[in-house]
């Protein structure tokens, strides 16, 4: 038998055809479903649901009370704050089930949902945006945005770090950013 370069806590359910990365790391009461893949390094916490064909990145993390519905896709180091909240379909009715047309949700490499925000199907959370605690995210979000309340509006930019940034667009970090038309951009 081969040995399992991954770990599942045994309250977990991982299903049939189901790729999970090297070094991840499934902790109590969570459900991988069908067609699922988690990539590398990653850690889902406890109740923790992932939906048929969802993709996960390296090195995400999703904190307790998660679920990942079909639909949606998470790049490489994302942070999901616990009780964040995804949705996949624009109308749900009980008695008109959709059944595999799922509007698209993508959260882009680096993105931070904080606890308890949502972000409604359809809509791109673009490059190490932050999204604030209990935020409703009801369109597209600009790399680096940072973004609060309900619905979620931009109030500035953060660094890939996560440091809010001041008018001169640098961070303590040493990273510099420029604005090119109304996107901020990481100089080189």
């Amino acid at each position: 038998m081969e040995e399992k370069k991954y770990f599942v806590h045994q309250s977990s359910y991982v299903d049939n055809d189901v790729e999970i990365g090297e070094g991840t790391k499934i902790w109590h009461f969570s459900h991988v479903q069908q067609g699922a893949k988690i990539g590398k390094n990653c850690s889902l916490g406890q109740n923790v649901n992932i939906g048929n064909n969802v993709r996960i990145g390296n090195g995400v993390r999703i904190q307790n009370n998660v679920s990942v519905y079909e639909g949606v896709e998470i790049e490489d180091n994302v942070f999901c704050g616990p009780s964040c909240v995804f949705t996949n379909v624009t109308t749900p009715r009980a008695h008109f089930p959709v059944h595999g047309i799922y509007a698209k949700t993508l959260i882009k490499e680096g993105a931070s949902l904080g606890a308890n925000c949502t972000v409604v199907c359809g809509h791109t959370v673009g490059k190490s945006a932050l999204i604030g605690s209990g935020a409703v995210v009801a369109k597209d979000v600009k790399d680096y945005a940072l973004m609060v309340g309900v619905p979620a509006r931009q109030i500035g930019w953060v660094c890939e770090c996560g440091k809010r940034l001041g008018d001169d667009l640098e961070c303590e970090c040493g990273r510099s950013y420029h604005m090119e038309e109304d996107n901020l951009v990481k100089d080189k």
